[in-house]
């Protein structure tokens, strides 16, 4: 993916006056590519203060407009979608990058709910942080105001497109995608009817766009706009990730992998611990916020049921010595590595160790966390806060699937992803943390002494 990423010619460029999203031709050069980016970030930095100023009302019609959108434009976005997940099984796409690839008219109907609910969210916009009046009088209030060019590098993720996008807007922001030629068709389709939504309620297309249009290149480019873009937001596997931490000059906001973790205590419940883990591994094994890795108390006697449930359901069992000699004859499991516990398998496999203590259970998320989402499966009060206390990931879950550590399901309307990082913003990112905060000092003529 680093390659993919910081090669130097573009591969699929063209005119900087084509429109947004079309096929461009072969020959352009890079410094053609770096003009054409930047011409699309400065548009879009002019869009940006334009968002700005648009107040509540007027960003929600564009969400609702773009819902409708979507719904009256289903059909076009389905056929571009076929079009890309074909060109994936031809290409040997892995089966969980094809389900991030594939809508449905079941998650376009999604999107335009997660849209109606942003829609219903409150602005955070002018939203006052903090505020105080000083002995010497002067009046003060912290209050979020609009990133203003916010970035995405992803790939594979149509939906994302339109989480981004709907955030983004709400937010006051404009953004800029780079969606990756894997869902290219599907995302040239979305961009062409957000940005027509755009325009219908009277705020600028130019709020949404996409480098798409430059391949590689253009996502360089995009990386070192530094002072045209304010913030990048990367959302993919790992290498792409840390592709984009470690050569982008523009400030990034980092998503992490989800190496997700469960422990199941002594005290657990089996018939909640089969449910959840079920859940957290079976309903989606191709998103971040699946387990990955269970670990299981000695003294546990749950270990029987749940294996013989997810082995049922289809999962893959790695598993250390000590899961092996317990489990039941008929489960059937393979022996774990190092590498089965670093693993984001996002897919029906999972890890499965046994440990002796709480400690023990720890210090394994400790080592082999990606500081994602861990949760605890117990029956003990004083284990579950010793958890919550000790595990230290974006979201640390007690009793529940792992499957809740998403903006959706966290009442945020949708997420721009769920960050690893602890400056600026942790955990799944929704309106507010797509804006930061100026300071507003009102006074009646004081002057410092």
């Amino acid at each position: 993916m680093t390659e993919a990423l910081i090669h130097t010619t573009a591969d699929n460029t063209g005119d900087t006056a084509a429109a947004p999203g079309a096929q461009q031709p072969v020959d352009l050069q890079p410094s053609d590519v770096e003009a054409a980016v930047h011409s699309i970030a400065d548009r879009s930095r002019r869009a940006a203060r334009r968002m700005a100023m648009a107040n509540r009302a007027w960003k929600d019609r564009a969400l609702h407009a773009v819902g409708a959108a979507l719904k009256a434009n289903t059909q076009a976005i389905l056929e571009a979608n076929a079009k890309d997940v074909a060109a994936g099984k031809a290409n040997g796409t892995s089966a969980a990058l094809l389900d991030r690839l594939t809508l449905t008219g079941a998650r376009i109907d999604g999107l335009v709910a997660a849209l109606e609910n942003l829609a219903n969210l409150p602005d955070p916009v002018g939203n006052v942080v903090r505020g105080q009046t000083l002995p010497n009088g002067l009046r003060l209030r912290q209050v979020n105001v609009p990133m203003g060019v916010v970035a995405a590098i992803y790939e594979a993720r149509p939906n994302v497109t339109v989480d981004i996008a709907g955030l983004a807007l709400k937010s006051g922001n404009a953004v800029i995608l780079r969606g990756g030629s894997a869902a290219e068709a599907t995302n040239s389709v979305l961009v062409r009817v957000l940005r027509e939504a755009l325009e219908s309620v009277g705020l600028p297309a130019d709020a949404v766009q996409t480098v798409d249009q430059y391949g590689r290149a253009g996502a360089n480019v995009l990386m070192r706009a530094r002072g045209r873009v304010d913030v990048l937001i990367p959302r993919g596997g790992r290498d792409l990730i840390q592709t984009v931490v470690t050569n982008s000059a523009v400030p990034v906001i980092e998503t992490g992998e989800g190496n997700v973790h469960i422990f199941i205590d002594e005290s657990a419940d089996e018939e909640m611990a089969v449910e959840i883990l079920l859940n957290a591994k079976t309903q989606r094994p191709s998103v971040c916020n699946t387990v990955e890795t269970l670990l299981v108390h000695s003294g546990s006697t749950v270990l029987p049921a749940v294996a013989a449930a997810l082995g049922k359901a289809g999962v893959r069992l790695h598993v250390d010595e000590r899961i092996r000699a317990v489990l039941p004859a008929a489960v059937d499991s393979v022996p774990a590595t190092d590498e089965d516990w670093a693993t984001e398998y996002m897919d029906l496999d999972l890890a499965v160790g046994m440990v002796d203590s709480m400690e023990e259970a720890i210090s394994h998320i400790r080592r082999w966390t990606t500081g994602h989402t861990e949760a605890i499966l117990t029956n003990n009060l004083s284990n579950a806060e010793r958890f919550i206390a000790e595990v230290d990931s974006a979201a640390v879950i007690v009793n529940a699937s792992t499957r809740f550590t998403d903006g959706g399901e966290l009442g945020l309307g949708a997420e721009v992803g769920i960050s690893t990082q602890k400056l600026h913003a942790r955990g799944p990112m929704g309106l507010t943390e797509l804006t930061t905060t100026k300071w507003i000092v009102q006074g009646e003529g004081q002057t410092r002494g």
